[in-house]
């Protein structure tokens, strides 16, 4: 069963979402788990409710969006952050 608080692919834009803000969280466990070299289907299982086991495909397109959008935070959105902007 998918879970319905995450999107196919988070928003791709060059400022932080809405979308953004409700899943701070979840971008830092998936950039944990990937430091620590975790299984991507035990992450996408827990930290994001998907099993994988139904649609793999689906489940690996979830998670590497996902983890792209969290590694951006890293290198770009994070100064959205720091300089105030409420964008």
């Amino acid at each position: 069963m998918a879970n319905l608080d995450y999107l196919d692919e988070p928003p791709a834009e060059d400022r932080i979402t809405d979308y953004d803000r409700a899943h701070f969280k979840t971008y830092l466990r998936l950039l944990d788990a990937d430091a620590e070299g975790a299984n991507w289907k035990e992450a996408i299982e827990i930290i994001l409710g998907i099993d994988p086991n139904q649609n793999e495909a689906h489940a690996l397109h979830v998670h590497s969006s996902h983890l792209a959008r969290a590694r951006w935070m890293t290198e770009h959105g994070y100064r959205h952050l720091m300089d105030g902007d409420p964008r």
